[in-house]
């Protein structure tokens, strides 16, 4: 199983940018899909990016044009870089791993807030 750490959130202005990295232990990060999940105050949890161990990304519609995913495998981190945030990305933004096998794993989120 990987553990998974985020950091990077804040709070910053409509229009800013924030970059969220995630930090993986354990041997698999190379070999898993990761991804970055969001939920904001009274929704559902919601797919925002995703990266394949190849590299290859896919994005939410909502996120599309805005947020760029990225993984550097020798430092067993993902991340999010976060452009032209809207008050409506508000949320808490979690980090997915999904091993070969079909495991998941989840870190605890770290909080993005965009407000004036």
């Amino acid at each position: 199983q990987v553990q998974l750490v985020e950091s990077g959130g804040g709070l910053v202005q409509p229009g800013g940018s924030l970059r969220l990295a995630c930090a993986a232990s354990g041997s698999i990060f190379s070999s898993s899909v990761m991804a970055w999940f969001r939920q904001a105050p009274g929704k559902q949890r919601e797919y925002a990016a995703s990266i394949s161990r190849g590299g290859d990304t896919n994005y939410a519609d909502s996120v599309k044009g805005r947020f760029t995913i990225s993984r550097d495998s020798a430092k067993n981190t993902v991340y999010l870089q976060m452009n032209s945030l809207k008050p409506e990305d508000t949320a808490v933004y979690f980090c997915k791993a999904l091993s070969p096998r079909g495991m998941e794993s989840w870190g605890k989120g770290t909080l993005v807030t965009v407000s004036s």
